[in-house]
């Protein structure tokens, strides 16, 4: 993709973005762009960051850890947005400033041991899954107190806030219901005391519904970048 191209991608979502949050009475900057570059390739992320994006979420991580050194000049903040398997923590632990998909206290345990103490805490999202679809990552929101309880125990770890990825929706009305379920639970939370600030959801086809509902964060990779790449690698760097 040229950088104009890409550049007129960035601004037409900014653009998106803030019209959302002046029409549903949000505050001027308090929805977060997170742009998803899982599949593309660092040259890309290095032309959004140029533009001035900051925030960039990967879904897989050997890709990402592929991509991390290519880019390590730049200042970036890296979170890790794809399922999370117990025997690939480390890695995350050591190399995101973000985890948005936490979902069990196994997880959490081995991400605070495995965080380096010279390192801030890592900020952690607790993902909620907010409809019956099996085999999607995500905790019942009746679940997710005894979680978020565990978590503020874990010194290395800092809990942020909520995650979901809910199955798509049509209509701009059914998918803030399923927006508002989760905007229902940190609302719990902090009314017990959590002091949570981030709701991570939305992404390019829901943005606006999103926000409607709360959002703090919306992740967004094909209204920046297009489809995805398939069979992505990275280009090897010259001998």
């Amino acid at each position: 993709m040229s950088v104009d191209h890409l550049s007129e991608r960035y601004e037409k979502t900014l653009t998106r973005i803030a019209a959302a949050a002046s029409q549903y009475g949000r505050p001027a900057g308090s929805v977060t762009l997170l742009a998803v570059s899982k599949t593309q390739p660092a040259q890309t992320i290095r032309d959004l960051a140029a533009l001035g994006q900051r925030h960039f979420g990967e879904n897989y991580l050997q890709e990402a850890l592929e991509k991390r050194p290519l880019l390590a000049d730049l200042p970036l903040t890296w979170h890790f947005i794809g399922q999370m398997q117990a025997n690939k923590t480390r890695p995350v632990a050591e190399q995101f400033a973000w985890v948005h998909t936490v979902d069990r206290e196994r997880i959490a345990v081995r991400l605070n041991e495995q965080r380096s103490p010279h390192l801030p805490p890592l900020n952690v999202c607790i993902q909620v899954r907010l409809a019956d679809e099996p085999g999607k990552g995500g905790i019942e929101p009746d679940g997710v107190a005894a979680l978020a309880s565990r978590v503020r125990e874990l010194p290395r770890l800092r809990l942020r806030g909520l995650m979901a990825l809910p199955p798509p929706r049509d209509s701009f009305d059914e998918q803030k219901v399923l927006f508002d379920r989760l905007t229902t639970v940190l609302q719990q939370l902090n009314a017990q005391g959590f002091g949570l600030d981030t709701l991570s959801m939305g992404m390019s086809g829901d943005l606006e519904a999103a926000v409607a509902a709360g959002s703090t964060l919306v992740r967004v990779g094909t209204a920046l970048f297009g489809e995805r790449i398939k069979n992505w690698q990275q280009p090897t760097s010259p001998a």
